[in-house]
């Protein structure tokens, strides 16, 4: 069973800023992390491998300092990391990348399953891991919170929606996102760590994934951002409570339908 996961790195702050020109954010010079749903989608894949067997590949799209979220990956399980790196991916939206990623996961060939987290927390689309489904051509399934069988060149899993959850059987090779709920990811290991250290990553640029040029960068994006604002400051307002418990539950119940939440 090879199983890639696409993990992506992203600003490790609440004070990102906007390029004015560009409308994206300005990552250079602010602290990175991996994606906090990506570490289900890589918790997912190692669970996986130690069940029935095989291997996990992580796999991200970025700027050379991109490696560090690959090399995250190998100290809690990955077996490996492949880095896409090249100036003509500069500016790709959802679009793009998953396009990218799909050829990637093309030329690694074999792929029996891939897993992203549900969305990346800077651009919060959840487009990446439906837009490499259909550039692939496979199967897919959203907000999946548990994997209960995979068997016979198919997977059953169990995915969460407004209504509760369902469950839905795939054909392999798939593609699945991860929700919170399907697992606890693991602390990394000393062993981990060394091995990441040691491990040597290949970056590969458009023209060894044989990405179309037109199809990638921002030239390629279909997405245009017009215009960006910063989100309305929250106004706290506080209220005591002094009468007997009856009317401070009472009063309670008034403000809150006041302002809505219930």
């Amino acid at each position: 069973m090879r199983t890639v996961v696409c993990v992506k790195q992203v600003p490790g702050t609440h004070d990102a800023k906007i390029d004015p020109d560009t409308k994206r954010i300005i990552r250079e010079g602010i602290k990175v992390v991996i994606n906090p749903f990506d570490t289900y989608a890589l918790e997912a894949a190692v669970q996986i491998r130690e069940r029935i067997g095989g291997e996990v590949i992580c796999l991200t799209m970025g700027p050379p300092r991109a490696v560090t979220v690959l090399r995250e990956g190998i100290t809690v399980g990955a077996d490996r990391g492949i880095l896409l790196s090249d100036r003509a991916f500069g500016g790709s939206d959802t679009w793009a990348t998953s396009y990218a990623l799909a050829k990637a996961i093309r030329k690694i060939g074999d792929v029996d399953l891939v897993i992203c987290g549900k969305q990346a927390i800077d651009g919060d689309t959840a487009q990446v891991g439906p837009g490499i489904a259909a550039h692939l051509s496979w199967p897919q399934a959203t907000y999946v919170m548990d994997i209960d069988e995979i068997a016979n060149g198919s997977l059953i899993a169990k995915r969460l929606h407004e209504d509760g959850w369902d469950l839905c059987s795939l054909r392999l090779p798939a593609v699945i996102t991860v929700v919170k709920d399907i697992n606890q990811p693991r602390v990394p290991t000393l062993k981990g760590r060394l091995a990441a250290e040691q491990q040597e990553i290949p970056v590969w640029k458009a023209e060894d994934i044989g990405a179309a040029p037109e199809r990638i960068g921002l030239d390629a994006s279909p997405t245009r951002v017009v215009q960006t604002n910063p989100p309305a400051a929250r106004k706290n307002e506080g209220l005591r409570l002094d009468g007997t418990v009856e009317q401070n539950v009472a009063r309670l119940v008034q403000e809150l339908r006041r302002r809505s939440l219930v």
